[in-house]
């Protein structure tokens, strides 16, 4: 395993680099970037077949508002307050740099002469341009919300994802909420799913994309985003990982490679297992009994689903039946996968399933049902 991209150069070059970038975090980069590059794209195609069109806006380019100013001057003072304190503690940041960014742990003076600056630069501006505001009008196409899209999407879906992690531990969160809350671990997807769909969707309403044709350009996006994401749970070994799999690979299985029948996640960022013999390091744990490796099943999955939406999405002329069949697959999937997957187990009316599987349960049902009643919809209006 990989903690972080210097790892994997090291390794295969034999060098000694230490970057502070961690590999989950860079994988999740990357689905937001491959993600924002599917919904543009799918933006594009309903707007040329028509179902949104670009309206015109106008903005104000001679002079920041007063909230702008506020906001680059408190950015400005968190990156001096933190930029220069890592800078000074470089080796500790690139141990550990999740707990060093959310540490109250800074340079104090950097941040404010850092925010001084550039609260000077934006009042000269302000000063230097004429007095009366003006502005200019042009046409906005719907694919040009995209990074504010995938911003709004990034944000709320984390906090999303938090809040239904904490309820899945609950009592880990009792026992040290706002360390639970400020940790960069564990994230429950189907939370950020929810909070962000609902976000995007009233975002995208506000913007003149139907909550339908939104849908169906988000859909592609969210399951190869997701299919990235798990890349990076698979190679940070993060604990998404499986059960123990004591079973003999099959005789018909002799062409795939072991560790993708079961894996030991030696090196993973957990630091979960047993002691790996002769290494020295932040990381030098494996697990003691092999998994299966879920989350390298779950990219599988999630680009044959991608594969399948991009099929059907010129076949199907009703809008939201895509993002409908988006939900079902997206069910499936994860219900399959906690099958073998470590996951919290609840216990309800003697029924034992995990929080995922009830979602995903309840996903399929409500995509199943969106798309007869789309269905239904479409066929009423025609008549």
């Amino acid at each position: 395993m990989y903690p972080r991209v210097s790892d994997f150069i090291n390794d295969i070059f034999g060098t000694s680099y230490n970057w502070p970038v961690q590999s989950y975090g860079f994988f999740l980069s990357m689905a937001f970037v491959f993600g924002a590059l599917s919904l543009r794209n799918e933006l594009k195609r309903a707007e040329k077949k028509g179902l949104i069109k670009a309206h015109t806006g106008k903005a104000d380019v001679s002079k920041s508002s007063v909230f702008d100013i506020a906001v680059n001057a408190l950015l400005s003072f968190i990156f001096g307050f933190k930029g220069l304190y890592i800078f000074n503690h470089y080796d500790l940041f690139t141990n550990d740099p999740q707990a060093m960014i959310l540490s109250t742990e800074g340079n104090l003076a950097g941040g404010i002469v850092l925010a001084v600056i550039v609260l000077l630069w934006l009042l000269w501006r302000n000063h230097k341009n004429t007095p009366e505001p003006q502005s200019t009008e042009s046409l906005i196409h719907p694919y040009q919300h995209t990074p504010m899209l995938i911003l709004i999407a990034a944000i709320t879906g984390i906090i999303g994802a938090k809040i239904f992690h904490q309820f899945e531990n609950w009592g880990t969160f009792m026992r040290d909420p706002i360390a639970a809350l400020l940790s960069f671990d564990g994230l429950t997807f189907y939370g950020g799913l929810i909070t962000a769909a609902g976000a995007v969707v009233w975002y995208g309403q506000k913007k003149g994309i139907p909550w339908r044709v939104m849908g169906d350009a988000v859909a592609p996006a969210l399951i190869l985003g997701y299919g990235i994401g798990r890349i990076g749970c698979h190679v940070a070994g993060d604990g998404d990982w499986g059960i123990v799999n004591s079973l003999m690979k099959p005789d018909w299985l002799y062409w795939l490679p072991n560790w993708l029948w079961a894996y030991n996640y030696p090196h993973n960022v957990l630091g979960e297992g047993i002691p790996i013999a002769g290494c020295v390091g932040p990381h030098c744990y494996e697990l003691a009994e092999a998994v299966f490796p879920t989350p390298v099943y779950e990219t599988i999955m999630s680009l044959l689903i991608f594969g399948i939406l991009l099929m059907l999405r010129n076949k199907l002329h009703i809008s939201g039946q895509l993002f409908a069949i988006y939900l079902m697959l997206s069910g499936i999937e994860r219900f399959l996968i906690e099958q073998i997957r470590v996951n919290n187990i609840m216990h309800v009316l003697g029924i034992q399933f995990t929080q995922a599987q009830l979602i995903s349960l309840m996903l399929f049902l409500a995509g199943l049902s969106l798309f007869f009643i789309l269905k239904k919809y479409d066929k009423q209006y025609a008549n």
